[in-house]
């Protein structure tokens, strides 16, 4: 019927009296989804979006402490590690002395080289410096170092391209312990290394702790942090160096190590898992170390040592 005939749009007649406007459209447009719906993080109102941003602003103030200690100075602690970072030309804000200690030789030299450095002694109470060690075994002494100064891996490689030597880099794939490093860079610079790389993330950093394992050794060495080390260690490859992993399940052992001789990249694994998956595959070879039956696997800063007294053996007889 005329007065029911809904088929045109924008006017329709009625059984009431005078024109009706209609819809215009707008229901038929109505009908059309709004999209996906959004996550409940997205969603302002939603608690788990609440969740979330205290989860990214606890993210954020982690991120600016680990940023913090990182910037922070780092306080060696112990009378022959002391000693062993003065001699060896460690940066050092300042010395401090425990009142009323007893003075040995090893006193008597770490106040004498700070002096002639310029290095400020400070004479503290005892209980001011249990507080500022964190209650380390100071013995009386302890060396503040500002933060370590990391090389770029590239300029590790052309350090050692230009020494005229083949060059032979310490690579660290995931060693978390600063002592295991500070064991490592000790180990890479008395059996002739010409620099150390770490991970940027997920590993080890300078920290008071691997200065006194290395002896001060860290001061000698460069020690570089890669952003990605299997990139860098892409990059090595390409400049003509070989890479070594030291690895259990390996395919040769260090008496068999043939490329010891030439440019070398040596890759030490973690402490627990050793070589992640893209590093093992990046290495050229990979080497593990003769043992006697029954015996675990050794530490990752002792099999280091180990594979690189026998780098150094085979290029002494070369």
């Amino acid at each position: 019927m005329a007065g029911n005939d809904k088929r045109r749009g924008g006017v329709r007649k009625t059984n009431k009296k005078g024109m009706v406007v209609g819809s215009g459209g707008q229901r038929r447009r109505g009908l059309k989804g709004k999209g996906p719906t959004p996550k409940a993080e997205d969603r302002v109102t939603h608690p788990a979006k609440k969740r979330a941003d205290q989860r990214a602003k606890a993210d954020q103030q982690r991120s600016k402490r680990q940023a913090a200690a990182e910037n922070a100075p780092e306080l060696v602690a112990g009378r022959n590690p002391v000693v062993e970072c003065v001699r060896a030309g460690v940066p050092a804000t300042g010395l401090y002395v425990a009142q009323g200690i007893d003075v040995d030789d090893r006193v008597t030299e770490a106040v004498r080289e700070a002096g002639n450095r310029g290095i400020p002694v400070v004479d503290v109470p005892r209980v001011e410096l249990d507080r500022l060690t964190h209650n380390a075994l100071h013995q009386g002494l302890a060396l503040q170092v500002p933060p370590f100064d990391y090389a770029h891996p590239d300029e590790v490689l052309t350090a050692a391209q230009d020494t005229g030597l083949p060059p032979l880099i310490v690579a660290l794939d995931g060693v978390t312990d600063p002592r295991n490093l500070g064991a490592v860079i000790r180990s890479a610079a008395a059996f002739g290394a010409h620099g150390v790389v770490v991970p940027q993330r997920r590993s080890a950093g300078i920290t008071a702790v691997a200065w006194r394992t290395s002896a001060g050794t860290a001061a000698k060495l460069p020690v570089a942090k890669a952003v990605n080390l299997t990139r860098t260690l892409k990059d090595y490859k390409e400049a003509g160096l070989m890479v070594v992993g030291l690895d259990a399940d390996s395919d040769i052992t260090s008496d068999e190590l043939e490329l010891a001789t030439g440019p070398l990249v040596v890759v030490v694994g973690s402490e627990g898992r050793g070589l992640s998956r893209l590093v093992r595959e990046t290495c050229d070879q990979t080497v593990s170390i003769p043992m006697a039956t029954g015996v675990e696997s050794l530490n990752a800063s002792v099999a280091a040592g180990v594979v690189l007294a026998e780098v150094a053996r085979r290029r002494r007889i070369r």
